[in-house]
């Protein structure tokens, strides 16, 4: 039976027209149009023979119980960054709904497995900073006491504003209860970058989520006249951190998909009559090879001392955050390049560069995996995010083939699948 694909694109614009403006989206979470997007969703899903809940940290869930208890899980999440685009987050949501819906009419109610479709809450971390909230929670890494105190802008607490939205802080690690009998996460979204589109390609299936190597780098050296200090004895901060700016470019263009941004530069006294005193920058690395990401750190360190020698200089680290790279399962990437061909003919393998809930997943132990589809211009974040539609359609309809091979896979490795999902649940 064959989904609706044009159906989920229909309905992906009927969302964009009720919470997007002329900034775009703003399904911003914990926040009134949010609530509207979801209760939006729940109409979306009245007349099918399912159960569904929010968990204890404000994710949806939707059950198509089946004859196994095994659930296969698809997922995604409605809400945006602000004045985001109409892809982001809300495909994955819709997308997993049709593929609901078309199991359910096939198998009358009563697949072979059961079938849950979760709208992650707060994924975006956008009026917060707490990025991956609801899908942490179901992983076991809530971080309540840290959390605890975030505001927002307005001096808003999350505390209050989950308490707003029916939930409390408290007891938001209950939602790992909502491992039990997972057996596989299978997530649609957009790339948000421009390498589908370079290779002319609608579909990829991703390999993992990168690791994320982030530090904050100042570099001292001595405020001095730009007028009187000659150029042979300045101690210039930002020389150094200049040099640094341009060597992490050769840094990363070692290894075929790493990344390095120096993002944020600040300069002291920052005036232009003085030499810069103190340099403070930012710096981000990331790649999915543990290993590669260590000695891109590692380099990285080494050649901000030379530079600093070099200028008269020193320089300090601090981290800001890491995280490790989270790896997709390898059999549902087979799995994923399968329906990504005998949908568009060809399949590319990809890292995410992003995080997304699915590294969450995964790093419960469960077997996960994502589909991406090409994203025009590599744009996202942006309300000119834009997918043709014909591609929207083959990504739905690659996630329905996805779904299938992976129930068949669920149960001709019934043992495996226990396993991983035994090994998930803390």
């Amino acid at each position: 039976m064959p989904i609706d694909a044009k159906a989920v694109v229909t309905s992906l614009k009927e969302l964009r027209a009720l919470t997007a403006d002329e900034h775009g989206a703003q399904r911003v979470a914990w926040t009134d149009t949010w609530l509207k997007a979801r209760a939006w969703f729940a109409d979306q899903i009245k007349g099918l023979p399912v159960e569904h809940h929010l968990d204890a940290a404000g994710n949806r869930w939707v059950t198509l119980p089946g004859a196994s208890e095994q659930a296969l899980i698809l997922g995604g999440h409605l809400d945006s960054v602000p004045n985001g685009g109409w892809l982001d987050g809300c495909l994955g949501v819709l997308a997993s709904l049709g593929v609901l819906r078309r199991i359910s009419e096939e198998y009358h109610g009563r697949p072979p497995v059961t079938v849950r479709l979760v709208d992650w809450a707060d994924e975006e971390g956008a009026r917060f900073g707490r990025s991956l909230f609801g899908s942490a929670a179901f992983a076991g890494n809530h971080t309540i006491e840290a959390d605890r105190g975030r505001t927002d802008r307005d001096g808003v607490r999350l505390e209050e504003a989950l308490r707003r939205c029916g939930v409390q802080m408290e007891a938001i690690g209950d939602a790992q209860q909502e491992q039990k009998h997972a057996a596989a996460y299978l997530e649609l979204h957009i790339e948000q970058g421009p390498v589908l589109e370079n290779l002319g390609l609608p579909l990829g299936a991703v390999t993992g989520t990168k690791g994320v190597e982030r530090h904050a780098i100042t570099f001292h050296g001595e405020e001095a006249h730009s007028g009187s200090t000659p150029m042979a004895v300045r101690r210039d901060a930002l020389a150094a951190a200049a040099k640094l700016a341009l060597e992490i470019r050769a840094i990363a263009g070692k290894h075929a998909d790493s990344v390095c941004t120096m993002g944020s530069v600040k300069t002291f006294p920052g005036i232009v009559t003085a030499v810069v005193g103190r340099c403070e920058t930012t710096l981000d690395q990331r790649d999915l090879d543990a290993g590669v990401l260590a000695a891109m750190y590692a380099e990285a360190q080494a050649r901000s001392q030379q530079f600093a020698a070099e200028e008269r200089c020193t320089v300090e680290w601090s981290r800001i955050w890491k995280i490790e790279p989270v790896p997709f399962h390898p059999e549902l990437i087979a799995l994923c390049e399968e329906a990504v061909r005998e949908t568009a003919g060809k399949s590319h393998r990809l890292p995410s560069g992003p995080l997304h809930d699915a590294a969450e997943v995964a790093r419960a132990g469960i077997p996960a995996v994502m589909l991406f589809v090409q994203s025009l211009r590599g744009i996202s974040h942006n309300k000119i995010e834009d997918t043709r539609e014909e591609h929207l359609e083959q990504a739905v309809a690659a996630l329905d083939r996805l779904a299938t091979k992976t129930m068949a896979w669920m149960q001709q490795a019934p043992q495996q699948v226990r396993s991983a999902s035994a090994g998930g649940a803390r």
